[in-house]
């Protein structure tokens, strides 16, 4: 091979992943924020780029996702946030509740839209002030709806009759979780349900909150919606069965994860929609004519195995009303 010619095929060698790299940054750049960490919200990432396939963006073929999770520590996400601001991405999707907020505060001045999925009242949470045209820069998805609070209660006492008193567990740094241990008092009070309220903000107080669910004999529990809890769902379902305390979940996998049972709706299906309205609007769409998606549908699911665990007795009306029974 000529010198000339070898030169010209190592520069080219050289050259080629630069040009790739200068090519792929003129694609369209989502910013991904999560509170939480990738190895247990995969599942949902994965349903968040099935909604941008949806609507024919592909990650590494005409799209780039710049991931940013917080795993956990809510005082990453301002300086997440303003990193993926000053990158000028063309939409950044945002999920949970208070990386919402502090996304919100990021995008603010800013031409930069943003597309929320998370598990609050995006009107009580000062997201948007119209959830079917929000204006602005912002709009999303919310997958709770002030019913399901009362009818997650209704259930849980359907399977416990004879307990007189329940407990409910937020964590004190998520407004949303807060909000529903009041929405949760409330349809208590009119029950004429004693309804105590823990706190937990990470794996230890999880763990002191089921001991003091022990020591106050307390005979059911409630979770609250929260992104730590969700990562946690494991851990509560062997801490409820080992203490013997029927419990309910907004989530699926507490009870595929061997607890009693859950009632909300699919935080996969929020993530997948979140990614249609981030694909619309690289295609032009405005945030603010794009409404607020809020769930048509929530899933009741009950363990059977944990039903007979426990020593409860499953009412056969609860038991038709299930949308899924895992045995």
């Amino acid at each position: 091979m000529r010198r000339r010619e070898f030169m010209a095929l190592l520069g080219g060698a050289t050259t080629w992943p630069l040009a790739a790299r200068a090519q792929q940054r003129r694609l369209p750049v989502v910013g991904f924020l999560n509170a939480g960490a990738p190895r247990p919200l995969a599942v949902f990432a994965a349903a968040f780029r099935q909604g941008l396939e949806q609507i024919g963006y592909v990650e590494g073929r005409n799209l780039v996702i710049d991931y940013r999770w917080a795993g956990g520590d809510h005082d990453r996400l301002p300086k997440m946030a303003a990193d993926l601001v000053a990158r000028r991405v063309a939409v950044v999707a945002v999920f949970g509740v208070v990386a919402s907020h502090i996304a919100k505060s990021a995008v603010a001045g800013s031409s930069v839209p943003m597309v929320f999925a998370n598990g609050g009242g995006p009107i009580a949470d000062g997201l948007v002030s119209n959830l079917s045209r929000p204006g602005g820069n912002i709009t999303g998805v919310t997958s709770v709806a002030a019913s399901i609070v009362p009818k997650r209660l209704e259930f849980l006492r359907a399977v416990t009759p004879s307990v007189s008193a329940m407990a409910i567990v937020t964590n004190p740094d998520n407004p949303f979780s807060v909000a529903e241990e009041r929405a949760t008092q409330e349809a208590a009070r009119d029950r004429g349900q004693q309804l105590e309220a823990l706190t937990a903000r990470n794996e230890s107080e999880i763990e002191a909150a089921f001991s003091t669910i022990a020591q106050r004999q307390i005979g059911a529990l409630i979770i609250s919606t929260d992104l730590l809890f969700f990562s946690q769902m494991e851990r509560f379902a062997t801490l409820s069965v080992r203490n013997g305390v029927p419990a309910s979940a907004p989530y699926r996998e507490f009870p595929a994860g061997g607890g009693l049972m859950s009632y909300g709706a699919s935080i996969a299906e929020a993530y997948r929609q979140a990614g249609v309205y981030t694909g619309r609007i690289l295609k032009g769409d405005k945030p603010g004519d794009l409404p607020v998606l809020q769930p048509t549908k929530f899933d009741l699911i009950i363990n059977l195995r944990t039903v007979k665990a426990l020593g409860l007795t499953l009412p056969p009306t609860l038991l038709a009303l299930a949308d899924e029974v895992i045995e």
